[in-house]
């Protein structure tokens, strides 16, 4: 797994939400259920001023670390906030430092590991928002995580 730590400017997400934990597995139904419903009902179509067709999962509203409850939202990045209807949650992602991890190959073998191997580490995190992107057209190809950094 690829790491690199960058400066990243701050933008806004839109699409649907899930208050989740990482105890017992919840995370994992809670997020597969939110994909389902992001995929099924075609919900990027209605998100509106869309900066691209890139889908981000983003990790907010941590109770503590990780290890305590947290808002996943799942949408894509947008040049606005206007004209966002109630059926969308919106979430800033702060300009700052990230971590940002490269994956590539059989994504669903990988991506559990990988956050596995993040909550293992002595990383110092600020659990403010922390982000997968998954690029528009790399399906199993390839993706990032993204973890603000102090």
């Amino acid at each position: 797994m690829k790491t690199e730590i960058i400066e990243q400017d701050g933008f806004y997400i839109v699409g649907i939400s899930v208050r989740t934990s990482n105890q017992n597995g919840q995370s994992k139904k809670d997020i597969d259920e939110l994909w389902f419903k992001f995929m099924d009902d075609n919900l990027i179509k209605h998100i509106p001023d869309r900066a691209s067709n890139d889908v981000y999962c983003v990790y907010t509203d941590y109770e503590t670390d990780h290890t305590g409850k947290y808002t996943a939202v799942l949408g894509c990045k947008v040049n606005s906030l206007t004209n966002i209807n109630n059926n969308f949650t919106d979430v800033a992602i702060p300009a700052g430092k990230y971590q940002v991890y490269s994956l590539k190959n059989k994504l669903s073998e990988v991506i559990s590991a990988a956050w596995q191997q993040i909550w293992e580490s002595d990383i110092n995190r600020k659990y403010t928002a922390d982000f997968d992107l998954y690029c528009s057209g790399a399906n199993e190809n390839g993706m990032k995580i993204s973890l603000a950094i102090n």
